[in-house]
């Protein structure tokens, strides 16, 4: 049993100023604290204002991030006590600033890092994680951070973002949550000539070298961790999509930005459709950008045209997708292996108000880092043949956003169904508030885990996130749509995590993919064993006299 200092220095025990006198006096730890007896209520109090007495977002990041390192329990208590006010500081958009000046704000470690040097010894690095039992890993190799890039291991801060997510949003316990870093170089020239970057100044590993190093890491955390879910993040798009299939079928294992982002894009579709009375087979969708994100919503979006009665080529020729040098034809030789199978027979334009007025899309997603992609002309066009188009604009931060809400609204008369990645703040348009629904990953991934772990599925498969879609969509209120939203408030996070998991662990019993009983009641049981950030019972009792606020 930890005691005195070495207690107060482990975040997943240390309760701070909660210790009672007699806790104090048992533990070693009277003289260590100041003398006041406080309960979690009054310490989040404090966070909260310290976390707005900092002037930018990245010092309410570093300070949040300052609380987790110390005390778990109150870092998780302020946080889903606050989600929708605090979730910009802790992840996104904030996180990306924090990614591009990792190197620079280190102060303490936290996950494992990973790298060539190690090679032949994962297995044994793994084993000495502590704690062990270790249920959910997010992993990256930081060649695609965001919407910003080769970071290199300055990703890491994702890793530990998600899985911040995955403890505040689906109460899995952050001592079963592994952020890792596969640091296989950069190719980031500032980087490799940055004094301070903490990375291997390397050019990063490609081919059989890089598919041995990720080999090793799948083996050894499948052998030290038995039916862990690995969560594949941020990998560039032509590995992203190659890991999943090699992986996918041998491991318990998915890749957020392909199959979390399809999910998403699919759900806040068919939330739209409740507003503008389309059904899925008049959909017509142009992808701007062709990468993980846009390839993923893609392929749900197929697969549900598919259902609602299309066959495989119409489904397909309701897609059109754009990439950085134009539009996806199939006259083009310069296309890589995952955006063959989008191509058309049309003829080749770069022009985006040209493709929208040729192909009339009733849906335009974004997702390509750069801002201001969508002009006053693309989105002119887009209306004059939609009264109420669907516009995603994904990139994250927001500054990399394809554009802002004042734009989406103004240049489509006020018709436009509007989400983007990162936050936006609500927007008069014709007198009338509108709110941007949040487009966010965390609105699937959470959910989606904890419905993995608690069947023990021993797979993920398409339909757990076809179920999560479905789910996500149901969630979105009458109230939140008609202020604009086509997505949950980030405030019910938590709460819209439930019944996903229960969803995607119906699938699992379903196809009997599960390894646990199947409860009576699926959401119930998964409501009960989540995590919940609370001292022992201990702290509680009469010893407990708090100072008042």
């Amino acid at each position: 049993m930890k005691t005195g200092r070495d207690l107060l220095r482990d975040a997943l025990l240390n309760r701070g100023t909660a210790y009672t006198a007699g806790e104090r006096l048992r533990l070693g730890l009277t003289g260590l604290l100041p003398p006041s007896v406080e309960t979690i209520d009054v310490q989040v109090r404090r966070v909260l204002d310290q976390v707005y007495a900092k002037h930018s977002n990245l010092d309410k990041y570093l300070h949040l991030s300052a609380v987790q390192d110390e005390n778990e329990t109150l870092f998780y208590r302020t946080l889903t006590q606050h989600l929708e006010e605090l979730l910009p500081f802790a992840y996104t958009p904030t996180v990306g600033e924090a990614c591009l000046q990792w190197s620079h704000l280190y102060l303490r470690p936290r996950g494992l890092y990973l790298s060539e040097r190690e090679r032949g010894r994962f297995a044994a690095l793994l084993e000495q994680w502590q704690p062990r039992d270790v249920r959910v890993i997010v992993v990256t190799d930081g060649s695609r951070i965001l919407g910003l890039g080769d970071l290199g291991a300055n990703g890491m801060g994702i890793p530990i973002g998600k899985l911040v997510l995955y403890s505040a949003c689906a109460g899995i316990h952050p001592r079963q949550c592994l952020p890792v870093m596969l640091d296989v170089g950069t190719n980031n020239e500032r980087l490799l000539s940055d004094r301070c970057y903490l990375g291997v100044r390397e050019r990063r590993l490609q081919g059989p070298a890089y598919d041995a190093m990720l080999e090793e890491f799948v083996v050894s955390a499948q052998k030290i961790f038995p039916g862990v879910l690995i969560q594949f993040e941020d990998f560039s798009t032509g590995n992203a999509f190659q890991l999943l299939e090699r992986y996918r079928g041998r491991a318990c294992v998915f890749n957020d930005d392909i199959q979390g982002t399809g999910a998403m894009g699919l759900a806040g579709l068919l939330a739209a459709q409740r507003v503008t009375g389309r059904r899925m087979d008049e959909e017509r969708v142009l992808f701007v950008g062709a990468g993980n994100a846009n390839i993923g919503i893609g392929s749900q979006i197929i697969a549900a045209l598919m259902r609602a009665g299309l066959d495989a080529h119409e489904a397909r020729q309701r897609c059109r997708f754009i990439d950085s040098t134009g539009l996806v034809v199939t006259s083009r030789h310069d296309l890589a292996e995952h955006k063959r199978a989008y191509a058309h027979a049309v003829r080749f334009t770069s022009d985006l108000p040209e493709i929208v007025q040729a192909f009339r899309p009733t849906v335009l997603i974004g997702a390509t880092g750069k801002p201001g992609l969508f002009t006053r002309e693309a989105l002119n066009a887009l209306a004059r043949h939609t009264e109420h188009p669907v516009i995603y604009a994904l990139s994250n931060p927001t500054a990399n956003a394809e554009c802002t809400a004042e734009e989406a609204y103004a240049h489509t008369d006020g018709g436009a169904i509007f989400a983007t990645g990162s936050p936006f703040a609500p927007v008069t348009v014709y007198g009338r508030l509108r709110l941007t629904g949040q487009a966010n990953n965390a609105f699937i991934f959470p959910g989606v885990g904890l419905g993995v772990l608690a069947s023990g599925a021993w797979h993920v498969t398409d339909r757990m996130f076809i179920a999560a879609a479905e789910t996500l969509a149901a969630q979105v209120t009458a109230d939140e749509l008609a202020a604009g939203a086509i997505f949950p408030s980030a405030a019910r996070l938590r709460e819209v995590a439930v019944p996903i998991a229960a969803a995607v662990a119906q699938v699992a019993y379903e196809h009997d993919l599960a390894t646990e009983p199947s409860p009576a009641d699926v959401a119930a049981f998964i409501g009960m064993h989540r995590y919940a950030p609370v001292y022992p019972q201990e702290s509680l009792g009469e010893e407990l006299e708090p100072t008042p606020a």
